[in-house]
């Protein structure tokens, strides 16, 4: 049986990035974890890991040694359809503040799109 586990991260303003995950992943923010220093949001359905932003001082200054990767390809799938999928989940988190950065494109196919998120932290939409 797998150990359940918390994904945490540091953040100047955890109630916004955890709005931005929350819409991101489908996830809700979790009740008695939404006060101005600490944020947590949770899969709805029970399935994926929690995730957590706790309040630091200190800015970001460098690339995430690990990030997340939001999924809407699907596995080995690369083609127009998976391309239009990942194009216009980027745009949605465009739209919820995220700054898409740059296509990286495999051959001739769209590999995935890496995006930061409102705190300038790292992902992919692939």
């Amino acid at each position: 049986m797998a150990t359940k586990w918390t994904l945490g991260g540091d953040a100047a303003d955890p109630q916004r990035l955890a709005r931005f995950w929350a819409a991101a992943l489908g996830y809700v923010i979790e009740p008695g974890f939404d006060s101005p220093d600490v944020a947590g949001l949770v899969d709805p359905d029970g399935v994926g890991p929690a995730i957590c932003f706790l309040r630091v001082p200190e800015p970001k200054t460098a690339k995430n040694r690990l990030h997340l990767d939001i999924r809407v390809a699907g596995p080995g799938d690369r083609d127009a359809a998976s391309a239009a999928r990942m194009r216009t989940k980027a745009a949605e988190l465009v739209a919820l503040g995220a700054t898409q950065v740059r296509e990286d494109i495999y051959g001739d196919q769209l590999g995935h799109i890496v995006m930061l998120d409102p705190e300038g932290n790292e992902f992919c939409v692939g």
